[in-house]
């Protein structure tokens, strides 16, 4: 017998879905979510970091990728915490040297983060495996079967957002 935790993309919900397609369609989605659970608890277990640094250490090495300054300021709204936690993270990161506090241009107060280079392989290295397998998935889908993913996607992530 499989237990809770092994089958938990398939919770019950307290309304069931009318349809057979409905419901393959939520058991499909549950699986995914699932599946993307899983390989971030892969990609967290191999980085050796807490679940909050290699957020704020990904939020730091796309934005330097994207060429955005990054402010501790920005990881507080982006990780949805405080700002003593914000500095406990960076504190962690620059002590393991993953990040850099660099001086801001005007500001003599302020810091950007940097991400190191042993940062950036890093969060590659947690990351690339499945990322890679999904665009591999991706790019053998034909379009019309990823115009109507894409559409349904959208409609779902709509009634989601519309939730109070």
């Amino acid at each position: 017998m499989r237990s809770i935790i092994s089958s938990e993309e398939e919770h019950l919900y307290s309304t069931e879905p009318i349809t057979d397609s409905a419901r393959a369609l939520i058991t499909a989605m549950q699986q995914l979510r699932g599946a993307q659970q899983r390989q971030e608890a892969r990609s967290l277990d191999q980085s050796g970091l807490h679940s909050q640094d290699l957020r704020a250490l990904r939020y730091i090495v796309q934005a330097d990728r994207s060429g955005q300054p990054i402010s501790p300021k920005d990881l507080i709204t982006m990780l949805k915490t405080s700002s003593a936690n914000v500095t406990n993270v960076i504190d962690r990161l620059v002590k393991k040297s993953l990040v850099t506090r660099d001086p801001h241009p005007t500001d003599r107060r302020a810091r950007f983060l940097k991400p190191t280079g042993v940062a950036i392989n890093e969060v590659d290295a947690a990351f690339e495996e499945h990322h890679a397998a999904l665009i591999a998935a991706a790019n053998g889908i034909p379009q019309k079967d990823v115009d109507t993913t894409i559409r349904v996607l959208g409609e779902l992530t709509a009634a989601l957002n519309d939730v109070a």
